[in-house]
């Protein structure tokens, strides 16, 4: 039997969201928006694309959470961009209530489903999904350093003019200013980046990484990034539909590893069939450990706001 993936949310992306599972053939997916018709022609139009790229794959659009009963994962992108005017707590309060409605659905179709929260802002998100839904830790995951390590990643491979496959970054924490990008642990084909680039430098790019998604909306003025947020929710849900046992960066529910208590935060984890299987705990400098729990701070921070 195949997979079935729904991702909440036919805007950017989720609608790319669906587009990369179809041409990973990840399994059968099911656009669902509150808005009408958008899901549908969505949906439609990928579907009619499958006899070009030659993947077998069955896209939905609906309205209507009845489509997507019994999914296996859930991929979460519904959400509201911040307005003029519109305060950091009046965005998280807006979205806290979408997620509310939207989390309610899905417990309620999909009670088995793993969900990964993709809606800003993300740690804060998945926290209010994990408290809402009563899920297991290991089955609520936010999609947040995947995305923060391609772009890491890819900037370190534009400075170093190498192939971005040779490039493996590290960053922990919460997305945003305050992510913890890891030189030590970011290699070109197994070479520290402390070794093939100056201090100075390094400083540049993990600034830039942390700008990665302002930088883009600068550039678009009208909208946010959406290519590779999708495409890294989409690797995630990969390594758990295949049972890769990948160690990824995700945002993940944390009871007293890293030192931090009930909240999540960005950090390794083994993904497989049941989602997270385990956080890979690494040991860190004094300064690394103090970023990782301001990072923690200002999520916290958010938390407290919902309530959560």
């Amino acid at each position: 039997m195949r997979k079935k993936i729904t991702v909440v949310g036919a805007g950017n992306v989720g609608a790319t969201t669906a587009h990369w599972l179809a041409t990973r053939e990840l399994g059968d997916v099911v656009l669902v928006d509150i808005a009408e018709g958008i899901p549908q022609g969505k949906a439609l139009d990928l579907r009619q694309s499958t006899p070009i790229i030659g993947k077998d794959v069955a896209l939905t659009g609906s309205n209507s959470y009845a489509e997507t009963a019994n999914s296996d994962i859930v991929i979460l992108t519904a959400g509201l961009a911040r307005k003029p005017g519109m305060s950091r707590d009046d965005l998280l309060k807006k979205n806290y209530e979408v997620i509310e409605q939207c989390v309610n659905q899905v417990v309620a179709h999909s009670p088995n489903s793993i969900l990964i929260l993709v809606t800003n802002p993300l740690d804060a998100m998945a926290q209010a999904a994990f408290k809402l839904s009563k899920f297991s830790r290991n089955r609520v995951i936010g999609m947040a350093g995947v995305l923060d390590s391609a772009r890491f990643a890819t900037f370190i491979a534009m400075e170093l003019d190498v192939s971005v496959e040779n490039v493996s970054a590290f960053v922990l924490g919460g997305h945003g200013d305050t992510m913890v990008p890891l030189p030590r642990f970011t290699t070109v084909a197994g070479i520290p980046i402390t070794e093939l680039l100056d201090a100075a430098t390094i400083q540049k790019l993990v600034q830039r990484t942390a700008n990665g998604g302002a930088e883009i909306v600068s550039y678009l003025k009208t909208g946010s990034a959406y290519y590779a947020p999708a495409a890294a929710a989409v690797q995630m849900a990969e390594a758990i539909l295949k049972d890769k046992k990948q160690i990824l960066p995700c945002a993940a529910y944390l009871e007293g590893e890293y030192g931090i208590q009930g909240l999540f935060v960005g950090v390794p984890c083994k993904l497989g069939a049941r989602g997270i299987e385990s956080v890979i705990q690494v040991k860190l400098t004094a300064e690394e450990q103090a970023a990782l729990n301001k990072s923690a701070d200002a999520v916290r921070q958010l938390v407290q706001v919902i309530g959560v």
